[in-house]
């Protein structure tokens, strides 16, 4: 069956069918991540149909079906099937979201970066894209599954992350902040440690998964396992249609653009770490006075800690020189007691 628009939003495995309006409805933004999102459940002719529609020179003129499908050579029923496939009634509705969209959008997002550019060019193309990442991901973000997936993770006994490669960072990010407010959880990128992890979950516990891809076999076996194990798997990933999402309790979606030099990964990861910082948030609006009072003793004794690491290394040293001394160095002892006392 066709994902609808509805569908392309971050879903849960609950139904919420009637409960939230269409995400079109209320930001044109929204219309190119729909379709990036649903690009892996299209065959590989469906793709390259949505891909040219998504290309911003393409639709300027507000070409009819018949010119779109001379300009692709396929025929107007393959349009219209990739318009339904993408969850619109026709290709008029679609053509007109996305006209709407291109209205709004900032000229400088599609500018391709150029081993020519100047750093100032290079600058405002970067930040553009990574704003537009942004921008398109919270049109589109489910507030249900943000509150479901806050919900389970702050209940779970045990918290696993898994991520591999550049996901490993983001859910290395992601533990810190946790830790900050008292959630302790523990990250996984190496496949047989998610595996071995993932086994030993139970019901109550919880998986956080982050792959842009949706495909990346390490993380996707440690979703199965956990799901098997009874615990509740939350994803961060590009698209609702891949492997990871269909394994997952609770799914968010993260879709980007790909740039030039950058790919998708560079500005999707943007997204990731803004999605994981609203969970953050709300998981510290849960208990915001014990979440209050645990960052406190975090941040008092990560000073205390600095204040005395910095002391050990001052004592350890060179020892400064001094003109008064006879042979223009300060003694050791006295250089490391002087400092301890400033």
């Amino acid at each position: 069956m066709a994902a609808s628009p509805r569908d392309c939003q971050a879903m849960t495995s609950r139904d919420r069918t009637g409960q939230q309006e269409s995400v079109r409805s209320r930001d044109h933004m929204a219309v190119a991540a729909h379709i990036r999102m649903l690009l892996p459940a299209l065959s590989q002719g469906e793709q390259a149909v949505a891909l040219w529609l998504l290309e911003r020179g393409n639709l300027t003129s507000n070409p009819k079906i018949g010119e779109v499908a001379a300009a692709l050579g396929i025929s107007e029923a393959m349009v219209v099937k990739v318009a339904r496939r993408l969850g619109y009634g026709g290709f008029k509705e679609l053509r007109a979201e996305l006209m709407a969209y291109y209205a709004n959008l900032r000229v400088e997002i599609d500018e391709e970066l150029r081993r020519e550019d100047s750093i100032p060019q290079i600058v405002r193309k970067v930040f553009a894209t990574e704003r537009s990442a942004l921008e398109e991901v919270e049109s589109i973000l489910d507030i249900d599954a943000i509150a479901e997936a806050a919900r389970i993770f702050i209940k779970a006994r045990h918290r696993d992350l898994y991520g591999v490669g550049g996901s490993a960072t983001v859910c290395a990010d992601a533990s810190h902040k946790f830790l900050r407010i008292g959630i302790r959880s523990s990250v996984f990128s190496d496949a047989h440690l998610i595996a071995m992890s993932a086994s030993l979950l139970e019901e109550g516990d919880a998986a956080l998964v982050v792959s842009h891809s949706g495909e990346s076999k390490d993380v996707i076996l440690g979703a199965e396992v956990a799901r098997a194990a009874g615990a509740k798997v939350i994803t961060i990933t590009n698209s609702i249609a891949s492997t990871l999402a269909r394994n997952s309790d609770v799914v968010l979606c993260a879709p980007a653009k790909e740039a030039p030099l950058m790919g998708q990964n560079a500005a999707a990861r943007i997204a990731q770490l803004a999605i994981l910082d609203t969970m953050f948030i709300c998981l510290a609006r849960e208990d915001y006075e014990t979440a209050e009072r645990n960052l406190n003793k975090v941040m008092t004794s990560v000073a205390v800690y600095s204040t005395n690491d910095r002391g050990r290394t001052e004592r350890r040293g060179t020892p400064r020189a001094d003109k008064n001394s006879p042979d223009g160095v300060q003694p050791a002892k006295e250089t490391a007691r002087k400092r301890v006392e400033l």
